[in-house]
C-alpha cells in the first residue's frame, strides 16, 4: 500500500445497491473530523428534479451533468477542507459506464481519459451490489431504478474501470450487511490512518 500519509481523495464506488451511501454516513461518524464527504452528484440532481429520461440524448446530458457536479464537488470540498480526507460517494469514472456511446466517447466529450480520472483520486473503495446474492437494491433511494440483472451488469463495468487503480480495494457482497460495513470501516481506518 502507498504511503497512507499522502491520502487526500478516497472514493467509495460500486454497483447500484452496495450500500455505500449508507457506509459513507456511518463512517464518517466513526472515523470523525479528519475526514469530509462529497455526496453522490447524481442523487443531487435526481432528488433535485433533474429529468431521467431513456433517450440518448438525455442520458449524455445526464452523465455530462452528473460529472461536472461530480468534480466540482469534489474540488469545492477538497478547497475548503484541505487539511481534510475527502470520502466521495461515487466518483468521477462513475459516469463513463452509463455514456451510450461507449467510455472513448465519454472521455472525448469531457476532455478527460481514464488516467487523468483515475489520478484524481489515492484510493479507491469498491463495494460489490448486493445484487450478486440476489437481494433488494432499494434500500429507500427513491431514485434507484435498476433491476438486479441490470446492478450486477453496472457493478462489473463500474468494476472494470475503477480497478485499474494502484490502490484498489475490493468490499465483496455480504449476506450480513453489517459484516461488510466492518470490513470497510477496518480498511478505511487503514487507507486513512496518519
Amino acid at each position: 500500500m502507498a504511503n497512507n500519509k499522502h491520502i487526500k481523495r478516497v472514493v467509495l464506488t460500486g454497483g447500484p445497491g452496495a450500500g455505500k451511501t449508507t457506509a459513507v454516513d456511518l463512517l464518517r461518524r466513526e472515523i470523525g473530523d479528519s475526514v469530509v464527504v462529497v455526496p453522490e452528484a447524481a442523487t443531487m440532481l435526481f432528488s433535485g428534479g433533474f429529468p431521467r429520461y431513456e433517450s440518448e440524448f438525455a442520458r449524455r446530458a445526464t452523465q455530462r451533468a452528473i460529472y461536472h457536479v461530480q468534480r466540482n464537488l469534489e474540488d469545492v470540498q477538497g478547497a475548503k477542507y484541505h487539511d481534510r480526507i475527502l470520502l466521495c460517494d461515487r466518483g468521477t469514472l462513475d459516469s463513463a459506464i452509463y455514456w451510450p456511446d461507449g467510455r472513448d466517447e465519454f472521455f472525448r466529450e469531457v476532455n478527460s481519459s481514464i488516467e487523468k480520472e483515475l489520478a484524481r483520486y489515492d484510493a479507491v473503495v469498491f463495494f460489490e451490489t448486493a445484487a450478486v446474492g440476489n437481494m433488494s437494491i432499494e434500500g429507500g433511494n427513491p431514485t434507484r431504478k435498476e433491476t438486479l440483472k441490470e446492478a450486477v451488469e453496472l457493478d462489473l463495468k463500474l468494476r472494470e474501470v475503477w480497478g485499474q487503480h494502484e490502490n484498489f480495494h475490493f468490499i465483496p457482497h455480504e449476506s450480513s450487511f453489517m459484516h461488510k460495513l466492518n470490513k470497510a470501516h477496518k480498511l478505511l481506518l487503514e487507507i486513512t490512518r496518519n
